[in-house]
């Protein structure tokens, strides 16, 4: 296949924060769409819900070129969901992987609406949150990290730009952000937002190892070990 004109067929999973979502796109183009309707049980919904999806559509996992997920920051149960689903199809298909950082997902979901710089942030409990900034483009202007949100958080940028917020966190933040080059979108982010980055990591070869891959979660994981 000329994977430069040709058309290449992907599934794109998202389980970083809230809501699941999957779905299957040629090139940038998403074809079919679903999402769970709650904000728990991801586990015991995602594999059926991919089944279902391409059975539907009357589409064959076989004919996949890549399987793209979205990994992280964000929740570490639902990261680490999607990543294991993400790496078990693209073993048992021999198809390669391509993660994507959940906060470009999140501004590329936006730009349109973006007058300026783009904030994705994710929340990260009591007031952190996750995020970065990035220009219309997505060229990344600030980095990942994790940081506690006060009204000093994003001062510098906004003196001389125009942001806009976009994620679940914005709760968080337009309590104590009152620049008037603040804007918030509440709009949700979901994997039909992905086939964009993901036809763009295809391309470059951008895959990521199913050995050794883990998810992005930003700040050090603690499990129980009870």
């Amino acid at each position: 296949m000329c994977y430069f004109c040709g058309m290449a067929l992907f599934l794109n999973i998202d389980t970083a924060v809230d809501y699941a979502s999957v779905c299957i796109s040629e090139n940038d183009k998403t074809i079919a769409y679903t999402e769970t309707p709650t904000t728990t049980a991801h586990a015991s919904w995602i594999n059926d819900a991919i089944r279902e999806l391409f059975t539907s559509n009357q589409l064959s996992m076989n004919h996949l070129d890549a399987v793209a997920v979205s990994n992280g920051p964000g929740s570490y149960t639902g990261l680490r969901i999607g990543l294991a689903t993400a790496k078990g199809l693209c073993f048992a298909l021999r198809k390669p992987l391509i993660c994507l950082s959940t906060l470009e997902i999140m501004a590329h979901s936006v730009k349109e609406q973006a007058a300026d710089l783009i904030c994705p942030v994710i929340d990260a409990r009591r007031m952190e949150i996750y995020t970065a900034v990035y220009q219309k483009d997505l060229t990344t202007v600030r980095p990942p990290k994790a940081l506690v949100a006060d009204g000093q958080s994003f001062q510098d940028l906004l003196a001389d730009h125009r942001m806009l917020f976009t994620g679940n966190a914005i709760r968080k933040l337009q309590p104590v952000i009152k620049h008037s080059n603040a804007a918030f979108n509440t709009t949700r982010y979901n994997a039909a937002n992905m086939p964009y980055l993901t036809i763009k990591h295809f391309r470059q070869n951008q895959f990521a190892d199913l050995s050794y891959t883990e998810p992005f979660y930003l700040k050090a994981v603690h499990f129980n070990k009870n």
